[in-house]
């Protein structure tokens, strides 16, 4: 069968990747076209656009470049009309991907949302376009079959793609602590591991404040985890000045051998959790983006307590979120906190087990896979009839 998968960001290539290797083993000759990256590329997809090209961020931002965005829309519904998939699977980046529901509704093909769009956060109002347009939505978030289902909408839950990756990784990582020092030429000072977003909007905002900060700790290694889809030109003019290793494509085991983390909200903020590292989440938004922001949350049109899938996961404040104002001090008092009280260590430590138990084991994206091929295979024997 043919599959045409749409993912907006990083992490949505990773879980697509994995969702493309699970589909393979359950359907050996299908045929994967995307929006994506790397890895859904090597895990055997044709790329028909990087996300990095996709990666608008902030409703100002999309707002300034609505005529781009619209034409990204109109050349996706061109692909997915010419290759005529058996199903479109979308994969969380909701601004996007729900237009494109739309347009698969409209081209009677199945439609299929994978990392649901987070409207427990942003307002009910597109959950009519949900009930209209998605056949299924399957959600990686155990609270989310709940909501969804008072809404009308069937979520399944097979568990969180992210504990695959740090299964996986847990099982084949056997490099000790000094061999990953003298790979990347670091100290043997105890190491604070700075994640600052997968986009240069993100980096830009939210790395200076970052480095500031972590400025003030000159007895921690300080290392730099680079983003993939970002040069490493891009971060020199913020490192030139500083004593920070920058490393690539070792993410996991960078926060394997950290004491603490600096965190920009995302995806990295769990896997930080599930590799137990006590951390501190930050985020920086454009100020129109901001205020806008904090008008919807007054007109209550979003709903949110937290912002990162640690405290959301929890449905409590676990991990400290520190947001737009006085992020320096803020993170500097939090990582004093981190560092030097061992009691703070355990209770953070300790709600991250919480967090294992509720996202159930490995193998996620294979039991998505064994229950998507033989859905669309009965569904093409009764058009068949």
């Amino acid at each position: 069968m043919k599959y045409f998968l749409i993912a907006g960001e990083a992490s949505g290539d990773l879980h697509g990747s994995n969702l493309i290797k699970g589909i393979r083993k359950a359907d050996s000759d299908a045929v994967f076209r995307c929006y994506g990256g790397e890895k859904m590329e090597a895990a055997g997809g044709i790329l028909v656009k990087h996300y990095r090209e996709l990666a608008l961020m902030g409703i100002w931002e999309v707002i300034k470049h609505i005529r781009k965005f619209k034409g990204f829309i109109e050349n996706c519904k061109e692909e997915i009309r010419n290759f005529r998939p058996d199903v479109l699977i979308l994969i969380d980046y909701a601004g996007f991907n729900l237009r494109i529901a739309k347009f698969g509704k409209q081209e009677q093909i199945p439609v299929y949302y994978y990392i649901s769009p987070k409207i427990w956060a942003w307002g009910k109002s597109r959950s009519r376009k949900i009930r209209r347009f998605v056949e299924r939505m399957i959600v990686i978030l155990p609270f989310e079959v709940d909501f969804y289902r008072k809404l009308g909408i069937n979520a399944e839950f097979f568990g969180n793609p992210v504990v695959d990756e740090i299964a996986g990784f847990n099982r084949s990582y056997h490099e000790s602590a000094e061999e990953f020092r003298l790979k990347h030429k670091l100290t043997g000072k105890p190491i604070i591991a700075l994640l600052a977003g997968s986009r240069k909007q993100e980096i830009d905002l939210c790395l200076p404040p970052m480095l500031e900060a972590v400025d003030r700790f000159p007895d921690y290694q300080l290392v730099l985890a680079g983003a993939p889809s970002v040069p490493r030109e891009y971060y020199d003019r913020f490192l030139k000045n500083q004593d920070i290793r920058l490393v690539y494509d070792e993410t996991y085991p960078l926060l394997k051998n950290a004491t603490a983390a600096v965190v920009t909200s995302g995806t990295a903020t769990l896997e930080a959790a599930l590799l137990d590292v006590p951390q501190v989440v930050i985020y920086k938004a454009g100020n129109v983006t901001y205020y806008l922001g904090q008008l919807f949350i007054l007109l209550g049109v979003i709903h949110v307590k937290f912002f990162s899938l640690v405290n959301i996961i929890l449905e409590r404040e676990l991990v400290k979120e520190i947001l737009q104002f006085r992020i320096t001090k803020r993170i500097i008092s939090e990582l004093k906190d981190i560092l030097e009280n061992e009691n703070y260590r355990k209770k953070i430590t300790k709600g991250y087990e919480e967090i294992r138990s509720l996202l159930k084991h490995s193998g996620v994206s294979d039991r998505i896979a064994s229950s998507i091929v033989p859905s669309l295979n009965k569904s093409n024997n009764l058009k068949s009839i």
